[in-house]
């Protein structure tokens, strides 16, 4: 199987069109009815029976697969849910974003789902409100759509961090590549996101939403919860080389300039923030 050209022509405007429903799309990811305890179980410990791993480095790749696959699970449900709960100001741009970006994690999970085989992973039980600390889809909360937002926004910084931070288990396998194709793309939604809180803090706060971090700052109107997401952020050493010092620039300049990986033990712990044990 061509894996990258699979990837390639499922994530294509017109294949992701032919979906007939924002319903139809969360029955095709899966039985979400099923509990998987991914935090409790370390990724990785898989058959590796899959043809599809039979030029692998063995579970190393299968672990860092499954880990992606949970994080898709977790952003295609969350937007497949944010589309249908009436929050999102409707016909305006933040649905159409938002719209999108559901279309694209459907595609990342059926091609996680299609790589993996044998040794793909249900979908565990989601609890968007993080036991009560959210309420994001209820047209009722003031704060619904804002909450919306943020989660968006951390969802999708997780995702790159860690698909960046499982690329080194990935080499050798012709998954690496359609691998750091999600990555890109994940980096894009987080920065359309970005624009969509900007609007909404610049109206309610005048703060600005940076499309980029700064250091481990979470950013404005992020909420405590989301830090994790951002911690590690800060390093200004690359290459064993300090960049504060060889380039005079300042520590925030110099962390905007680079993304940190996230490894998979912290990327557990946060999906585990909204998964169900």
């Amino acid at each position: 199987m061509d894996i990258i050209k699979f990837l390639d022509e499922f994530t294509s405007e017109s294949l992701t069109k032919k979906a007939s429903s924002r319903r139809a799309m969360l029955g095709n990811l899966g039985s979400f009815g099923k509990k998987a305890a991914m935090v409790a179980v370390p990724f990785g410990l898989a058959s590796t029976s899959s043809k599809a791993f039979a030029q692998d480095n063995g579970n190393n790749a299968i672990g860092a697969l499954q880990l992606a696959l949970t994080l898709e699970y977790l952003e295609a449900e969350f937007y497949i849910k944010a589309l249908d709960s009436g929050v999102l100001p409707s016909g305006g741009r933040a649905e159409a974003v938002y719209n999108q970006i559901s279309k694209h994690e459907s595609a990342h999970v059926t091609f996680l789902q299609t790589g993996l085989g044998d040794n793909s992973v249900d979908s565990p039980e989601f609890d968007f409100t993080a036991g009560g600390a959210f309420d994001p889809f209820n047209p009722n909360n003031d704060m619904a759509y804002a909450q919306l937002l943020a989660l968006a926004q951390a969802f999708e910084d997780t995702g790159v961090r860690a698909y960046k931070g499982q690329a080194g288990n990935l080499m050798g396998t012709q998954f690496l590549t359609p691998a750091l194709q999600i990555h890109s793309v994940e980096a894009r939604h987080a920065s359309e996101i970005r624009r969509l809180r900007a609007d909404v803090l610049n109206e309610n706060t005048n703060e600005n939403a940076l499309g980029w971090i700064t250091l481990n700052n979470r950013g404005p109107g992020m909420p405590e919860a989301t830090q994790a997401v951002y911690d590690g952020e800060e390093n200004v050493v690359q290459g064993g080389v300090n960049l504060v010092d060889a380039t005079g620039f300042s520590a925030e300049a110099v962390s905007q300039s680079y993304d940190e990986p996230m490894s998979g033990e912290v990327a557990q712990q946060i999906a585990g923030l909204f998964i169900v044990s």
